[in-house]
């Protein structure tokens, strides 16, 4: 099993935008600094695994050439033929009537932002306690920030009223002048309580930890308990540190596995001490400052190093661990996926290395691989490539995808058509360059745009089948099917596409709802694809 562990074998299944949408980068190249997340790091650990330096590391070798040795990526799709397609979807104003239809059939009416469930949409958050929130949290727009997902799941916990501002992390644009006041470096997260500004997480953990002592999330000062917290603290930035010296470094690949290995065997063992499913006896601050980079830690292995942490069960506590977590609120609705993570990292850590054989992996999570982003979609599991302990419930993932688009579509649609033919680059260019806040959208094809965007919704809400047998069909053949033909499918294919690949979890959707709103963003594109 040991052995196993290290080669890394995993069968590939699959896996809107605050427009509702970040970008993404397929950086696969040597890293010389992860500055930006290595804030503490620690030595890595020793013991265990020999059997696991030697394994082999070729997985899928068969594939290497097909797939050019490296990891999929984002490649410039060749030009394709199109088919014009008639405007014979419903107005957005009839959408919007599906939708609230929809959700009372399905009870599925989305509880207030402020008092509801977490949210990765709530800006302001009471949870029904009366009077205004002091604590006001500056986190980053995209929710890629580990260091803000911490603060922002130890609030949610704790329920602390808490307002947010969201600032632009660095890779992706400027910070305003009145932030920099505030914080010269420029660094997140912020708290401000008070009028108080208080920098770095530890301190901020800290600090909420006084502001609301209830439910405690770390053991009594002085105790037994207490000092195991500080060790499990400092196994965590063991394991970041073993993390980034595999995954940002072309050097060391085996060597740098086997300490990443001993680490995790590390971190399985502390999760076994008690008998419960934490890190401690209860759940507590301990486990929020390993969720970040746990979750993090998955996604970026499988897709740069072929490296499958979840799934395998070599690490059952790990595994016990993650289950239990999937199933706090507060964790499930703020959880990313393996797509968001894999194109956020190398822009924030300088580049990310990948291997030859991960490149199957990566073309999955890439919804390249033919089948992951594509109708019908498989099942989403706690066993499946992109882990997912409580599953989906489809309809429901299609109505929340719809009502999530029908409610922002005029900022989607100028949002896609920065990837139509016209739409241009913006002038001042970001290190993840595929989250381009100053890209200027070809406006002069809204119209073509709007209709198919609508035609996705419709899609979304009746099912695709049902929809194609009605007279709203969208043509998959020239001409249309006899139906007037309005719209060059030429112009709204790569529309369609900028849009597909721009989708963040969670900022924009949770990720069942994202996988499909991916995969009816492919059928529209295959329908209107000459051919196809």
């Amino acid at each position: 099993m040991a052995a196993a562990r290290c080669a890394a074998s995993l069968l590939p299944c699959p896996p809107v935008v605050s427009a509702f949408v970040a970008g993404r980068k397929n950086s696969v190249g040597r890293s010389s600094g992860a500055a930006a997340l290595r804030q503490r790091t620690a030595a890595p650990t020793n013991a265990g695994g020999a059997a696991r330096r030697r394994a082999p590391t070729m997985l899928f070798s068969g594939l290497k050439k097909a797939l050019g040795g490296q990891a999929a990526g984002l490649a410039t799709a060749p030009p394709v033929q199109a088919v014009p397609f008639a405007d014979t979807a419903p107005s957005w104003e009839e959408l919007q009537a599906m939708v609230e239809a929809k959700q009372r059939e399905l009870d599925a009416v989305p509880p207030p932002l402020e008092t509801g469930p977490a949210s990765s949409y709530a800006l302001r958050r009471t949870f029904g306690q009366p009077g205004e929130p002091v604590v006001k949290l500056y986190r980053d727009h995209a929710a890629w920030c580990p260091y803000c997902h911490k603060i922002v799941l130890q609030l949610e916990e704790k329920r602390i009223p808490y307002v947010i501002e969201k600032i632009n992390m660095r890779c992706y644009g400027d910070k305003p002048p009145e932030f920099m006041a505030k914080v010269p470096s420029g660094l997140l997260p912020v708290l401000e309580v008070g009028g108080q500004v208080i920098t770095e997480s530890a301190v901020i953990q800290q600090v909420l930890e006084q502001i609301q002592p209830d439910p405690p999330m770390l053991p009594p000062e002085g105790t037994p308990e207490r000092q195991r917290a500080a060790q499990l603290m400092r196994l965590e930035r063991q394991l970041f540190s073993a993390w980034l010296q595999w995954l940002c470094n072309g050097w060391g690949h085996e060597s740098n596995r086997a300490a990443f290995c001993r680490t995790m065997d590390t971190v399985e063992a502390a999760l076994g001490e008690d008998e419960g499913p934490y890190f401690l006896k209860e759940f507590g601050l301990v486990d929020i400052t390993f969720a970040p980079f746990l979750e993090r830690i998955v996604s970026s292995l499988l897709y740069y190093k072929g490296f499958a942490v979840r799934g395998q069960g070599w690490w059952p506590n790990v595994e016990r661990w993650f289950e239990t977590m999937e199933a706090r609120p507060a964790y499930a609705d703020f959880k990313s996926d393996h797509y968001t993570h894999v194109h956020d990292l190398p822009p924030q850590l300088g580049g990310c290395v990948a291997v030859p054989e991960a490149a199957p992996f990566a073309a999955a999570i890439d919804g390249k691989d033919g089948k992951s982003w594509r109708l019908p979609l498989g099942p989403l599991t706690a066993t499946s490539l992109e882990a997912h302990s409580p599953g989906e419930q489809p309809e429901v993932d299609r109505l929340q995808a719809a009502a999530r688009l029908v409610q922002n579509h005029e900022a989607v649609t100028r949002f896609a058509l920065r990837g139509a033919p016209g739409g241009k680059p913006g002038p001042r260019p970001v290190a993840a360059p595929l989250c381009d806040p100053t890209a200027i959208p070809a406006m002069e094809h809204l119209p073509a745009a709007d209709a198919a965007l609508r035609h996705v919704a419709h899609a979304l809400l009746v099912g695709v089948d049902t929809k194609q047998a009605s007279h709203a069909a969208l043509p998959a053949a020239a001409g249309g099917g006899g139906a007037a033909a309005e719209h060059d499918g030429g112009v709204v294919i790569p529309a369609l596409a900028y849009l597909r690949d721009r989708v963040c979890v969670p900022r924009d959707l949770r990720l069942p709802a994202a996988r499909q709103f991916w995969a009816h963003l492919n059928w529209a594109i295959d329908a209107l694809s000459l051919g196809s």
